[in-house]
């Protein structure tokens, strides 16, 4: 399964890199609120979020792991595309999306440890990280193809739109044949547990969107701005999740990532209802 996970990720960041150029890091510096508080929504309030429903719900030790896994990934590529249907700020999206991607390098294996000696704590139950290979592991599968892509079209930017457009429209596909996979392969404990972690997950989502959604209402950020914020925090890289879980080198647990499958599954249809929402109900799109 791992073999088939990587290649995806590896394609994933690629694609990415291919989307980011000067301008993508200069919007920083036009928007820093923006990217402050979409930072703040990935990179606090999800991880916080993930972490209290576990708890509260009392899951058991590996789906914990799972749930607080894929809260700590970056941004999903995906969500450009939704920020583009929600009518939102396209740019400020692919910004969010690679900022995460380079900070959640270190921060996912400081949260994990510490998710990893609390859940041994709790439950008794010993879970190992190996600190050292998960952050060369994110390097090699994120960093490298995703500085890759930003080279690509550096350099090459006429071929790098191109191939920018191929892998766009391959992009959805090929998560979807990986959770498709991955559920054909886990059948028996995702029915078993589905329940409780679709309702996690689903807490989990709209949680983070609507704490996302109140953050920047209460920061005075503009629509556009607004739900280009939900989406990222909404959309969570789901890829990663399962090759960190998955991966002979860290986790080696195909049962830690089916909360990442599950969550794959449940964000794009919760998104979708939320494009189909907005797109409907005439709001202007006011930028901030």
């Amino acid at each position: 399964m791992i073999w088939i996970v990587m290649p995806i990720l590896i394609v994933l960041m690629f694609l990415l890199g291919t989307d980011l150029n000067k301008k993508s890091f200069t919007d920083v510096a036009r928007n820093p609120r923006a990217v402050v508080i979409g930072m703040i929504g990935q990179l606090i309030l999800l991880p916080l979020i993930a972490f209290a429903l576990a708890y509260i719900l009392k899951l058991p030790p590996v789906y914990f792991m799972g749930i607080v896994l894929i809260a700590c990934c970056p941004g999903g590529s995906s969500s450009n595309v939704f920020s583009m249907l929600a009518k939102g700020d396209v740019a400020l999206s692919v910004t969010l999306t690679a900022i995460s991607s380079i900070i959640t390098l270190f921060t996912i294996p400081i949260i994990m440890e510490f998710v990893s000696r609390f859940v041994t704590e709790q439950s008794g139950v010993e879970v190992n990280l190996p600190f050292g290979k998960l952050i060369v592991q994110n390097i090699v599968l994120l960093f490298v193809p995703l500085f890759l892509g930003i080279i690509f079209r550096h350099y090459l930017p006429k071929p790098a739109a191109k191939v920018n457009k191929v892998l766009s429209k391959l992009a959805f596909p090929a998560l979807m044949t990986l959770a498709g996979i991955f559920f054909l392969q886990n059948t028996q404990a995702i029915k078993e547990n589905f329940a409780v972690l679709g309702l996690t997950i689903t807490i989990l989502i709209l949680a983070a969107m609507t704490c996302s959604s109140l953050l920047s209402r209460m920061t005075k950020s503009g629509t556009a701005v607004r739900r280009t914020i939900v989406i990222e925090v909404g959309m969570q890289n789901a890829a990663q999740a399962i090759a960190i879980a998955s991966s002979p080198f860290i986790f080696n647990s195909a049962e830690m990532a089916i909360p990442a499958i599950i969550y794959a599954l449940l964000m794009n249809v919760i998104l979708l209802i939320y494009v189909g929402v907005i797109s409907h109900s005439g709001t202007p799109n006011v930028n901030s």
